[in-house]
């Protein structure tokens, strides 16, 4: 297992995934807890990606998520299906980007810096067992970039 990460500090978005990846990939190798999973893909794509918050919300029950392991400022505890960006994806059970969370209908403001968000759910077994939300200080940071390698390192959790 990694202690350290290298992280590329300059370079193109893709770049920074691409030398991240293997490295997540050995973060998770043997371990089967998916909490401490969950906790250092977040600390590894906060400091990795630089990314303003970066964690997981956690199916708690048929209609609501609880807050998981996460990197950044505190977070909402509980979110309804259906409600803000995190909820819609669960509901939608696609990835979501979204340029300005301030635009976005029924947005839930856990942190007022937050400007963009790309949320993606984590499936086991054909079910929603998480949603991996990402958020950004910046107006429209998010991509098809983003989606392709953050579906990649969610298809590294067993």
């Amino acid at each position: 297992m990694a202690e350290d990460l290298t992280l590329i500090k300059e370079g193109t978005k893709e770049e920074k995934y691409i030398s991240l990846i293997p490295q997540i990939e050995g973060l998770l190798y043997g371990e089967s807890n998916r909490i401490a999973n969950f906790a250092n893909i977040s600390a590894a794509l906060k400091e990795g990606m630089n990314f303003f918050w970066v964690g997981f919300y956690l199916v708690d029950s048929d209609d609501e998520l609880v807050l998981g392991p996460f990197q950044g400022p505190v977070a909402c505890t509980r979110i309804k299906k259906g409600k803000g960006v995190c909820g819609t994806c669960w509901e939608k059970e696609e990835a979501l980007i979204v340029p300005n969370v301030d635009e976005f209908p029924g947005h839930i403001a856990c942190a007022s810096a937050s400007k963009s968000e790309v949320v993606l759910p984590v499936k086991k077994e054909g079910e929603t067992i998480a949603i991996l939300d990402v958020d950004s200080s910046k107006l429209d940071d998010f991509d098809k970039i983003d989606v392709q390698y953050l579906q990649q390192i969610i298809d590294l959790i067993d």
